[in-house]
């Protein structure tokens, strides 16, 4: 029962993290009539950071509820194979599928809404800017999540200002998304899910940089914390 809770919890998190920005967008732009503002960019960001602070909150009351495929997939990479097919086979295509649901939703009551992120740059380049965000930000969350002293506070902010600041540096090259979930609900929505760039620049580059990240972490952040524990050992 623990892990099909966990599946609705990952399906309705990513239902409501694609309407979310959806939603502050609108708010800024629309509804308080900013238009393209330097003000009104500003105020987006800082909504921005207090959505990624709710959402977290869910993730604690949930138990691990997420909307990123690729924040559960670092994590089942560190565990045992059964929770990383688990993880692949149910919590993966969960996301997905809220993120799919929750595109079409927002497509059929904002008609005019626009389609999402798109590619602007060659494949190459974009695989690579997307491998890049996808991997700083891993690397970041590895580093947060260890036994590192600060609130659950802290840790929120320099995780939401470090993929807001990762957001904006490839907006304009992939949209700078690192959720291959939420890029496949728009990306399904122009029916081009299942085309090259796609798979390669949202998929394909964001998971090997992931694995990648968590090995780096791994082979990184293991020797210091031994030399360290070596150390205090002789010094008592």
């Amino acid at each position: 029962m623990g892990k099909v809770r966990l599946i609705f919890y990952d399906f309705v998190i990513s239902f409501m993290w694609v309407w979310s920005g959806i939603l502050v967008k609108m708010f800024v732009h629309k509804g308080l009539g900013m238009g393209q503002q330097a003000e009104a960019e500003i105020l987006r960001c800082a909504l921005s950071i207090l959505n990624m602070f709710f959402f977290a909150f869910l993730a604690k009351v949930t138990k691990g509820g997420a909307y990123n495929p690729l924040t559960v997939l670092s994590s089942a990479i560190s565990g045992d194979f059964a929770n990383f097919l688990f993880t692949v086979g149910a919590r993966i295509p969960a996301q997905v599928i809220g993120s799919i649901t929750g595109v079409r939703l927002i497509i059929q009551t904002f008609p005019g809404i626009g389609l999402g992120p798109r590619l602007n740059v060659d494949i190459h380049r974009g695989a690579l800017t997307e491998g890049f965000l996808t991997f700083a930000i891993v690397t970041i969350s590895l580093g947060l999540a260890r036994k590192i002293p600060g609130s659950f506070f802290m840790k929120t902010w320099i995780s939401s200002v470090s993929k807001l600041a990762l957001h904006i540096l490839g907006s304009d090259l992939t949209g700078g998304c690192m959720n291959p979930a939420a890029v496949m609900g728009w990306a399904y929505a122009r029916g081009d899910h299942i085309t090259k760039e796609h798979i390669l620049v949202y998929w394909l580059a964001p998971i090997e940089a992931t694995l990648l990240a968590v090995w780096t972490f791994r082979l990184v952040v293991k020797p210091i914390t031994e030399e360290k524990e070596k150390v205090k050992a002789k010094s008592e």
